[in-house]
């Protein structure tokens, strides 16, 4: 009997299945503005037991990227609206992942009046892709203030009511892949000597404080987050006491009662493996949903869903390339192939013109 393709439960929600869409990237929302063309693809891809939406900002300084959408503006809370309604139309559940860029961005990105922010006044090596003027180094981002910090959870908490007024059925905090949530997480990033740095406890409040606020403005239920313990994305280098930073983590999100632990492990795509002690330690210690991501073929997550290692099985590339990834994995039916050159560029190709199959 496959546990796979079987009906699932998050929080208060079902699920048609076990499979989640993986956040991805793709830089369609012209003028930051969720657009038909997105309502399309997320359409397409709703029989997903969830799908997590692409990285979205609750704030101008957090669209650090070309044409990432964002929902802190009346526009893009309608043009999200639009994007639910056609994922529950087809009997799909879906969550908004709130990605606040922090560090890795360029001004050439940003909206008038909006800049690059940190926890420190430190530069991530490397460069971003801005559409006037091609790739730039990425700047030294300004060292948030108190009262900035303050005011960018505020942001989160707006945020996660405006996707509650979107139609969403919950929020992704994004706390993994270099940016403003893990940037204050990991040392080499955080070199605060106020209450957000030093001690993993200091650089945890931060984070903990802005789930604090998504809880209290729509409820645990309808609050995750993604962690990429052993990423290495964006400038963040592996330390020794990783492995125990995370495992305080694991505690502190238990504590809170957070409706998933989204754990992502990106040694497909050539980073450090994520050991399977730091799995066990969020499988032990995190009472709610466990999601795992990170390479996953339909044999293998079947597999891990059957040993109880996790509770859902989170998939990317081949959501990207396979609109109806859930009917090809259950007839072993053959995949398309994701094609990267069309990964970030604007328009339909690549994005919206995967074949579904026949019939």
């Amino acid at each position: 009997m496959s546990v796979l393709f079987s009906k699932a439960t998050l929080g208060n929600i079902s699920l048609q299945n076990h499979l989640v869409m993986c956040p991805l990237t793709r830089s369609r929302a012209v003028g930051n503005i969720p657009n038909d063309l997105m309502v399309e693809y997320y359409g397409q891809r709703a029989s997903a037991g969830l799908i997590i939406t692409e990285g979205t900002s609750p704030s101008p300084n957090g669209l650090g990227y070309a044409r990432i959408p964002g929902i802190f503006s009346d526009a893009q809370v309608a043009g999200w609206k639009k994007v639910t309604d056609a994922v529950h139309a087809r009997g799909g559940r879906i969550f908004v992942q709130l990605m606040h860029t922090g560090r890795v961005g360029h001004q050439l990105n940003l909206p008038a009046g909006a800049k690059v922010v940190g926890p420190s006044a430190v530069a991530a090596a490397g460069q971003m892709f801005t559409d006037t003027e091609g790739m730039k180094p990425h700047p030294i981002p300004a060292a948030m203030t108190e009262a900035e910090l303050k005011s960018t959870i505020a942001e989160y908490a707006k945020a996660a009511t405006n996707a509650v007024a979107a139609g969403f059925d919950g929020i992704e905090l994004h706390a993994a892949n270099g940016y403003l949530l893990e940037q204050f997480i990991r040392p080499n990033s955080n070199q605060r000597t106020d209450a957000y740095g030093g001690s993993i406890e200091k650089r945890a409040r931060f984070v903990l404080e802005v789930a604090d606020a998504a809880i209290a403005a729509i409820g645990k239920d309808k609050v995750g987050i993604r962690l990429s313990p052993f990423g290495v994305f964006n400038d963040m280098p592996l330390y020794p006491e990783l492995e125990a930073d995370y495992g305080y983590l694991a505690q502190k999100l238990n504590e809170k009662g957070l409706v998933y632990v989204h754990l992502v492990d990106h040694s497909a795509n050539g980073a450090p493996p994520v050991p399977d002690s730091i799995k066990a330690t969020f499988r032990s210690m995190f009472k709610r949903s466990l999601i795992l991501s990170g390479g996953y073929d339909a044999e293998r997550a079947e597999r891990d869903l059957a040993a109880g290692k996790c509770d859902l099985i989170a998939v990317g590339k081949g959501f990207l390339a396979n609109p109806d990834l859930v009917t090809r994995w259950k007839d072993k039916a053959p995949l398309n192939a994701p094609d990267p050159t069309t990964f970030y560029t604007p328009g339909a190709k690549g994005y919206t013109d995967y074949p579904a199959l026949a019939g």
